[in-house]
């Protein structure tokens, strides 16, 4: 069992590579890092063994359970044979308490997909942005086209399945501060899902997220606020993480989020060709930000060995802000700071406030406020 303090909690697996849509504001692709391109375009079956071995490994060295999210690129673009293959080999070195799951544009889904989830004991999470006038402006085809009838028809599929309650873990939402947030929770609720992952845009000190006019704006704050206030008066709600956990932690509790509250949490990032990586939101920033000066693979590292490095520790640490103004702040028990890649500046790197700091500040304000009105205070 580790003797260290630093331990896994999320593995993300870069089953493929590409992608068979192109979302403008997606991080891999269109945000400035090429590194895609030397990746092969699906995990081999060398690379998927390496992982198991690795992943068996860690589960005799760490006490804490680990989740795995198949995730990509598009992951069901391995077709469901390959899939199949796969999901079964992890099985049998991670028992049914270590949660397996798959991010999914929905476009792939067949009726096969979901019985080879199903068999695998998979839960599976669609992004969609909202209704087709949302959702198409941003999540487009090769050619330009939307997606957002692509994704309804996997959705129905997911739904429609047998299982699909234990399946259907939810939907993850990239924030439109144009569109009306009434229209998109509504929309998004009637879907079925239990729960909504909304998630700020990528976005630094250099390049404002989308819709934000300057850094004190708060588009985003506007947008949730809307958001909570149904969600507080709706007597069936989905869940919201994000909102969840910024009430709890307002109210003295823990979160479950990263970007939020003083929690740490080990990610590593396995791609394609085994490598292993850091948190791949960060190629935002710059390209090749995610990548260890070291370079470490499944086919020749332990993962406990890479988490014992200083390296890795480094990485570890960036969860916590640096900034002057965020270390004397009153409410970093609550916002810890943000996402790192959201505290990107060209010319000091990661340390300041977030990008979204304002934001941050007026939606747990309004928390707070709604929160005192229920008589709910610590």
């Amino acid at each position: 069992m580790s003797p260290l303090a630093v331990q896994v909690d999320t593995i993300l697996l870069k089953v493929a590579s590409r992608c068979n849509i192109d979302c403008t504001y997606c991080y891999v692709y269109n945000m400035g890092d090429e590194g895609w391109r030397n990746m092969p375009a699906l995990i081999s079956e060398e690379t998927t063994e390496a992982i198991c071995r690795r992943l068996s490994e860690l589960c005799k060295w760490q006490s804490r359970r680990f989740a795995v999210v198949l995730h990509g690129g598009e992951p069901l673009m391995l077709g469901p044979r390959r899939l199949e293959k796969l999901l079964m080999s992890l099985r049998t070195v991670l028992t049914s308490d270590y949660p397996i799951a798959i991010q999914t544009n929905g476009v792939l889904l067949t009726p096969e997909i979901l019985d080879v989830c199903d068999l695998a004991d998979i839960t599976l999470s669609v992004s969609i942005d909202g209704p087709a006038a949302v959702h198409d402006r941003f999540r487009i085809g090769k050619k330009g086209e939307g997606t957002h009838s692509q994704t309804i028809a996997g959705i129905t599929l997911l739904k429609e399945h047998p299982n699909s309650k234990r399946l259907f873990s939810g939907i993850l939402a990239v924030i439109d501060p144009f569109s009306d947030p009434a229209t998109v929770y509504h929309y998004l609720k009637g879907l079925g899902a239990p729960s909504i992952d909304f998630l700020y845009r990528d976005g630094n000190h250099s390049k404002l997220p989308y819709g934000k006019l300057s850094l004190d704006s708060t588009e985003y704050a506007q947008w949730l606020t809307v958001v909570l206030d149904l969600y507080l008066s709706d007597p069936t709600p989905p869940r919201i993480r994000f909102l969840d956990d910024l009430i709890k932690l307002s109210l003295g509790g823990q979160g479950t989020k990263e970007g939020v509250g003083e929690n740490e949490y080990g990610i590593f990032i396995i791609d394609t060709d085994g490598s292993v990586s850091k948190n791949d939101t960060l190629k935002s920033t710059k390209p090749g930000a995610d990548r260890f000066e070291e370079k470490w693979s499944v086919h020749s590292h332990n993962l406990s060995d890479i988490l014992a490095t200083d390296e890795f520790r480094q990485y570890y640490t960036l969860q916590h802000p640096t900034a002057a103004k965020c270390k004397v702040c009153p409410e970093l028990k609550v916002c810890g700071g943000g996402m790192p890649l959201h505290r990107w500046r060209d010319d000091n790197g990661l340390d300041n406030p977030s990008a979204y700091c304002a934001d941050q500040q007026a939606l747990i304000e309004a928390i707070r406020k709604r929160m005192k009105l229920a008589g709910l205070t610590v």
